[in-house]
């Protein structure tokens, strides 16, 4: 039974809704329940394409503070446990998901919120989202991603500004930087949200994961581990199924129908 968040789903598209009431805030429940769903849509074959986004004014306000309080008690070993088993091992399964997924951010994406939104693959925001990375006010690290990969999606000087000032960045900043690729309006989030999600389910799903991979290990490895790297990779993508599809979908001008085999 889950509390905070709802697993909806809507044709190929899996949708995790955070709903938490005011403020949306994250306790280790929310991260425990938004693990398991991705458990689960990534193990479902019927779904192409993973969505989170929240409901109410807030995609996340951050840790919630009753939460927060408890820590300052919490011996290190159980604040560790906290930490990467329930929060970290949140956003390792939705930045690993080897489907698509898009996070839809709307008013504040505050600390534990700004990097659950980091670890999708696609963003978009409304035009009154903010993101925040205040860990430092709090006098405590990002400690979920952030620190990794605010400086290659935005460059170091950036990140550092948001991880060393607490700097917030609206919506048109954000695009502007390349945080976010798409800012609407607040009433249009949800449906540009499933139009681009119905893009992505319609991908290739092996070339779309092993493309995925690559990108990943691009951002820690050299361009000669690359190129090794992606010679057998490409070699099993050739024999696929999905590839026959798309070259003939491609020569009979047509809209590939790809089966993830």
């Amino acid at each position: 039974m889950m509390e905070d968040i709802r697993l909806e789903r809507d044709g190929a598209v899996g949708h995790i809704v955070v709903a938490r009431g005011s403020g949306n805030t994250i306790r280790p429940q929310t991260m425990r329940e938004i693990g398991a769903a991705v458990d689960e849509l990534e193990a479902d074959q019927a779904i192409r394409c993973l969505v989170l986004r929240a409901e109410g004014k807030h995609f996340s306000a951050g840790a919630d503070f009753t939460f927060l309080d408890a820590l300052v008690e919490t011996p290190a070993v159980d604040v560790q446990a906290q930490v990467y088993t329930h929060f970290q091992g949140a956003v390792r399964r939705f930045y690993a998901c080897a489907k698509p997924t898009i996070a839809l951010v709307q008013g504040a994406a505050v600390t534990v919120g700004c990097e659950l939104a980091l670890a999708a693959d696609f963003r978009i925001a409304s035009e009154d989202a903010m993101f925040q990375e205040s860990w430092i006010r709090l006098g405590i690290m990002p400690p979920l991603g952030g620190t990794f990969l605010l400086p290659r999606i935005i460059g170091a000087g950036r990140a550092a500004k948001m991880c060393l000032r607490g700097r917030a960045v609206r919506a048109q900043e954000a695009l502007a930087i390349g945080l976010v690729g798409e800012v609407v309006a607040r009433d249009a989030l949800a449906t540009r949200g499933d139009e681009l999600a119905r893009e992505l389910a319609a991908s290739a799903p092996l070339a779309y994961s092993a493309v995925k991979r690559a990108l990943h290990r691009g951002l820690e490895t050299s361009m000669e581990i690359e190129w090794a790297a992606n010679l057998p990779t490409q070699a099993v993508l050739l024999g696929s199924d999905d590839f026959r599809e798309g070259l003939s979908a491609a020569k009979e001008r047509r809209t590939a129908a790809f089966s993830g085999r």
